[in-house]
């Protein structure tokens, strides 16, 4: 029951939250083609990692999701830096998950979070870039991940070729179906196993051992190690990051872990070594592990030099907004969660006669 009870406590506070972050996703989704950062990423150097880091960083796609599109920029002139970086920066944050750690983890969590990926991106970005040029433009093949397990069509591209020409309000319109349709769909599953892995950690988890065994280097590397061959998107990681805390874990651990798991997969692995090969791929892991691991060590440096408290900074998020809108996005979220169910429902009775 107290399990229960921490659960609905954490989808209270996250709702409204979630509901803002898929509306801003949905926007970004309209105003941003693949032409245009096509555009913006062709060629290599410094510039055009940090610049691939921080335009991937907004849009609202998960680790497999970004694949089909940095593999796009890649074989249109990108060159492997800039591809990488994209890959790293885009599932590793994005609007509706800022959102949400800004309710369950509060505002300095947020930013540390939006930092460290793009740190993390610009690093492992770097170390790419230095095995190999970008390919001749519009190679031939496909850019999906075949094989990989994969999300399905609705993230194959950010954006259909024509879109641009659209008006605006059909892009808006089209924006916001993505979002509250396609990004939702895809992300529910893994948010509610995060809610309740989240009230399970804060029910149960003995704070003493969580503080002794939760912080310090050893627990950052285990923390990347197990994120890393994780399916998970920013969204659904987060609740378990504010567990973590709550029960003891330090804030830089827990950095680490929602670095380490959104930004990669087993997917993304694959994909990386057949289109960059080994070596890249070790350069991949050891930016990422290093890079993240580097950031959790500085956040839990930082908190314990400025002394902050981020259980009261969550305490003063909470106070924002008022019970009757907690309760009223709750409700919201959870009809349009179960529509993807319904369809399902309908397929398989489809299928069956």
């Amino acid at each position: 029951m107290k399990a229960l009870q921490e659960t609905l406590s954490i989808a209270l506070a996250a709702a409204p939250w979630l509901l803002l972050g898929l509306t801003m996703a949905g926007l970004v989704k309209a105003l941003i083609s693949e032409k245009m950062l096509g555009k913006a990423l062709g060629g290599d150097g410094v510039k055009r990692v940090a610049l691939a880091a921080v335009m991937g960083a907004p849009l609202p796609l998960c680790s497999c999701g970004a694949i089909p599109t940095a593999l796009a920029l890649y074989r249109g002139g990108a060159g492997r830096g800039p591809a990488t970086a994209f890959l790293i920066g885009t599932p590793g944050v994005g609007v509706d998950s800022v959102a949400v750690t800004y309710a369950l983890l509060g505002p300095f969590m947020a930013v540390a979070r939006v930092m460290g990926t793009i740190a993390t991106a610009i690093a492992t970005g770097l170390l790419v870039a230095v095995t190999g040029k970008s390919p001749a433009r519009a190679a031939a093949g496909s850019t999906g991940c075949q094989g990989s397990g994969c999300c399905g069509d609705a993230h194959s591209h950010l954006h259909e070729t024509d879109q641009v020409r659209q008006p605006l309000g059909r892009r808006l319109s089209g924006g916001l179906a993505f979002a509250f349709n396609d990004v939702l769909d895809d992300i529910t599953v893994w948010l509610v196993i995060g809610l309740v892995a989240a009230g399970v950690l804060i029910a149960y988890a003995p704070p003493e051992t969580m503080m002794t065994y939760g912080s310090g280097l050893p627990a950052m590397l285990m923390a990347a190690l197990i994120g890393i061959p994780l399916y998970l998107c920013a969204t659904a990681a987060t609740p378990i990051a504010a567990g973590m805390i709550a029960s003891g874990i330090s804030p830089g651990t827990a950095l680490v872990f929602l670095l380490a798991g959104p930004i990669t997969s087993l997917a993304t692995l694959g994909v990386l070594r057949r289109e960059f090969g080994g070596t890249a791929l070790v350069l991949y892991l050891t930016g990422i592990v290093v890079t993240s691991v580097m950031a959790g060590l500085l956040v839990d440096a930082w908190v314990r030099w400025m002394e902050l408290d981020l259980i009261a900074q969550v305490a003063t998020v909470r106070e924002l907004l008022p019970p009757w809108l907690e309760w009223s996005s709750l409700i919201l979220l959870l009809i349009l969660m179960l529509r993807p169910l319904g369809r399902r429902l309908e397929m398989n009775s489809s299928a069956n006669q």
